[in-house]
């Protein structure tokens, strides 16, 4: 597939047909999470396929900043960021850890757009304490985090608002931390407050326990979490979805090498360019991530699968086509957010109207989704039916060429790429928004959409 790629746009001609196998990009969640722990660890960490994105560029540079040494493997002298190696290509990097004592107590950190870096930070610097000041993008700006300070504040953290109240930035201080009763944390915004407190705790050295204030969404982004902290040396007892447990004098400590399996939300639009366009024999392959993968969006497959597409599962990859129309499906997505955006452009192609509920968390993403996908959606010729926490969508009569707008927004442009394969002419503006978590993804569709 030949596309017209300029500064501002990317021109994807009309396609009909999808067949081949990529390699995916590193998780940006188990990148992320997986970076700062290996920071707050004793000992150095071999990170193996760290993610090449502008999130994981955020986390790098605050690292620097916070005095932790990170250097690529293959660079010359394995040169660190700190010497100017500018480039976080997904090779293999060593951390070294700080063993839960950050050697610079005074930073001003910017988080650009990247909200997992955000809640992960503030989390961390709160409980270790010292002089720090986070600040981000003007949608950053507007991404709630009260949840989250709320719970660290109740422990005795000193967090404080440098703007509007609720959102970043935000000023840290030195706090006189007290863990004894259980700390209450929302859990109906984003799954990342959680995941934040739990991966900052074991700096306390101190027993702590959390307790799920409402419903936990997302659940499947806490699971990677408590995986990763068990990979780094500390043990989280849950009760259900209600309570969370961490032990006295819990501390993290290098696992030695760590492999970050492929990014299951990127596996995801080629999985369904893979049930739009892979008919007759025809596959596309995600080689990177599979059938004991750690990450939840790997049910946007099984999803797939009630939709009429046929899947095939290995140990490292996921592969998807079609032999019969696809149908709209009524699913909760509670458990899948980001792949969920994917169902939407999927449910353009399927026989009757598509349902995707609880879905409220995309209010409060890069952009608010709901209104922008819906928006989008109706550009090609769906007829959507938008809620507070849903999207009808039911598939055009005719498909309308269009000009789709991301509104800074990496998702929308991957999963607009998709309707290409409506034999329609699509136009994507603003592409490099992809860098954020998938600078190569153009590139990568064109691979494999015909």
């Amino acid at each position: 597939m030949s596309a017209v790629i300029a500064s501002d746009f990317v021109d994807l001609p009309p396609a009909q047909h999808a067949d081949g196998v990529i390699r995916l990009p590193g998780s940006k969640s188990i990148s992320l999470r997986a970076l700062l722990l290996a920071a707050l660890a004793e000992g150095t960490t071999r990170l193996e396929g760290v993610l090449e994105s502008e999130d994981t560029q955020v986390m790098f540079d605050a690292l620097e900043k916070l005095g932790i040494r990170c250097r690529k493997e293959g660079s010359p002298a394995e040169g660190s960021r700190n010497e100017g190696a500018a480039d976080i290509a997904g090779g293999t990097w060593k951390i070294e850890g700080c063993n839960g004592r950050l050697r610079a107590a005074r930073a001003e950190i910017d988080v650009g757009m990247s909200g997992v870096s955000t809640r992960l930070l503030v989390a961390a610097l709160a409980i270790a304490g010292g002089d720090f000041r986070i600040d981000g993008a003007p949608r950053m700006r507007e991404r709630p985090i009260k949840d989250l300070v709320d719970a660290l504040v109740s422990v005795g953290a000193n967090v404080t608002y440098d703007g509007d109240q609720g959102y970043p930035p935000l000023r840290i201080g030195k706090g006189a931390l007290h863990l004894e009763a259980p700390i209450p944390i929302r859990g109906d915004v984003s799954s990342q407050f959680l995941t934040g407190l739990l991966q900052a705790l074991p700096l306390a050295g101190k027993a702590a326990v959390v307790d799920i204030v409402g419903d936990l969404i997302s659940k499947p982004y806490v699971d990677i979490t408590i995986a990763l902290m068990d990979r780094f040396g500390v043990s989280v007892e849950r009760d259900g979805w209600r309570q969370f447990r961490i032990g006295e004098g819990a501390h993290y400590r290098s696992p030695g090498s760590l492999h970050i399996e492929g990014d299951a939300s990127g596996a995801s639009y080629f999985l369904a360019a893979g049930a739009i366009g892979a008919s007759n024999g025809r596959r596309v392959r995600v080689n990177g991530v599979g059938r004991d993968s750690i990450q939840g969006d790997v049910a946007f497959a099984d999803a797939l699968e009630r939709m009429g597409a046929v899947v095939e599962w290995g140990e490292h990859w996921i592969e998807a086509g079609h032999d019969r129309s696809l149908r709209g499906i009524d699913i909760d997505c509670t458990a899948i957010p980001d792949a969920a955006m994917t169902l939407a452009v999927v449910a353009l192609f399927a026989e009757g109207a598509t349902m995707l509920r609880g879905i409220g968390s995309w209010r409060v993403k890069e952009t608010d989704r709901i209104a922008a996908m819906a928006a989008e959606l109706v550009k090609v010729g769906a007829i959507v039916e938008a809620g507070s926490d849903y999207l009808r969508i039911e598939r055009p009569l005719r498909f309308m060429p269009a000009t789709i707008d991301t509104y800074n927004d990496h998702r929308m442009a991957m999963c607009f790429s998709l309707a290409s394969l409506s034999g329609v002419p699509i136009r994507i503006n603003d592409p490099a928004c992809v860098r954020k978590t998938y600078p190569d993804y153009f590139d990568d569709f064109r691979s494999v959409v015909r």
